[in-house]
């Protein structure tokens, strides 16, 4: 029945095969399903392909016209080597175990990325501890070839550099995440998966010991007035449910009547953004630059695309959070101001005093979702089944910010050997 409520529509030059919710009826269809899998970013997708290679018959509902529209593809397509996540974190042992899958599922398929290596760099004697503590941790999170180096060898690596002190780490690298994300939607489309774009999921109600999921067409969710309750077109009735809904995750849990709110964490959300190198015929480096991590992210760095284009950012701009219809539809602010390049210069003039003045161009930005505020430790990954909520079938990710990217597969996997039933 539920092809009677998804309909076929134009595909997006990436050939996609699209399907769309059809227009309110008075009384919603309920409707059986197997597998629900709540965002088409890049982990949503991973779980999905995963679910689907162990015959698992599922449906992606993401509100976008198509796939990692949000903070898939808004960030540094850095493929992380561990180092920077506490010993025994979710964030580490996925971020190690995901590079490996990464690495090899891209190796495999032909998607470009490159083993290009990092330098987190000490620009003060006074940083040289820290670098070393980096060290210390990534080791002993499982990273390999990791070598601490002087001042002279990083900048005779990279003419363009200052620094005193520098950790390399060889196994860093970039991805071209649009062309992963296309990937791993044709692999679970092959598998049999449905992807149910400008598709909602705006709620649900635990009744006993099922869940239904309530969605609604973006477009119908879009012109409501907010005055009137919503009302969903469609109920599902999912065996397993994924939240993987990224910055709307939480708003989305919130909004599940009979989850306890005391699973459900605070959200903070940060923005950065991405300034490019104008002005130079040639990159003045072939390896990402990090400074030592600040408040809230990992500094202004340096980041190469697979063309050579030098990207710097993000910063960290603490930022309210929107109301629950808004955030499901991704109303944030994207837009990247110029003025904001003179907070960039200075920061990156710490580690490369040759940039020029007028040499950034604004880029681009991206919202991390976090669960911790300003000041505040970071928090760890949250990945909750029935085990911890006690909600049937529902699985929420909460929190999945950087390293986000790199841990997608590894996500799925876990995923799959610890809920799949």
């Amino acid at each position: 029945m539920l092809r009677h409520f998804i309909r076929r529509v134009q595909p997006s030059p990436s050939s996609i095969l699209v399907k769309n919710l059809s227009t309110c009826q008075p009384s919603p269809p309920v409707e059986k399903v197997d597998c629900v899998v709540i965002g088409a970013g890049v982990v949503g997708l991973a779980v999905a392909r995963e679910l689907a290679i162990k015959g698992r018959e599922v449906l992606v509902l993401d509100s976008a016209s198509t796939f990692g529209t949000a903070t898939s593809s808004r960030n540094s397509e850095v493929i992380h080597a561990g180092i920077y996540y506490p010993i025994g974190s979710l964030k580490a042992s996925f971020c190690v175990r995901g590079r490996e899958l990464l690495y090899l599922y891209c190796s495999q398929r032909g998607i470009g990325h490159r083993q290009i290596g990092k330098l987190i760099v000490a620009t003060s004697c006074s940083e040289v501890p820290k670098l070393y503590g980096l060290m210390k941790r990534g080791s002993e999170n499982g990273v390999e070839g990791l070598k601490m180096i002087e001042g002279s060898d990083a900048m005779r690596m990279e003419p363009g550099l200052k620094c005193v002190k520098a950790l390399l780490s060889p196994v860093s690298g970039i991805v071209d995440s649009h062309s992963l994300m296309l990937s791993l939607v044709g692999e679970a489309e092959s598998y049999g998966t449905t992807i149910s774009y400008n598709s909602c999921v705006i709620g649900g109600q635990v009744k006993g010991s099922v869940l239904q999921l309530h969605v609604i067409g973006s477009k119908d969710l879009e012109n409501s007035d907010g005055a009137c309750p919503l009302h969903p077109e469609l109920i599902l009735i999912p065996k397993l449910v994924v939240n993987s809904a990224g910055l709307s995750a939480l708003a989305l849990a919130r909004r599940i009547d009979g989850l306890n709110s005391g699973f459900i964490p605070q959200s903070f959300f940060a923005r950065g953004c991405y300034f490019t190198l104008s002005n130079t015929k040639d990159p003045p480096f072939e390896r990402l630059i990090y400074p030592i991590p600040e408040d809230g992210g990992l500094g202004v760095h340096v980041t190469l695309d697979l063309d050579g284009q030098v990207k710097f950012g993000p910063n960290v701009e603490w930022i309210d959070g929107i109301a629950d219809i808004p955030s499901f539809l991704d109303k944030y602010n994207y837009s990247v101001s110029a003025r904001q390049a003179e907070r960039f210069y200075p920061e990156i003039r710490k580690y490369y005093p040759n940039l020029q003045d007028g040499s950034l161009e604004p880029g681009y930005s991206g919202i991390r979702p976090k669960l911790s505020g300003p000041q505040q430790p970071p928090v760890d990954f949250i990945i909750q089944g029935e085990d911890t909520h006690g909600v049937p079938g529902l699985v929420n990710l909460f929190g999945i910010e950087s390293p986000g990217l790199t841990s997608s597969m590894a996500i799925a996997e876990h995923i799959v050997t610890k809920f799949l039933k």
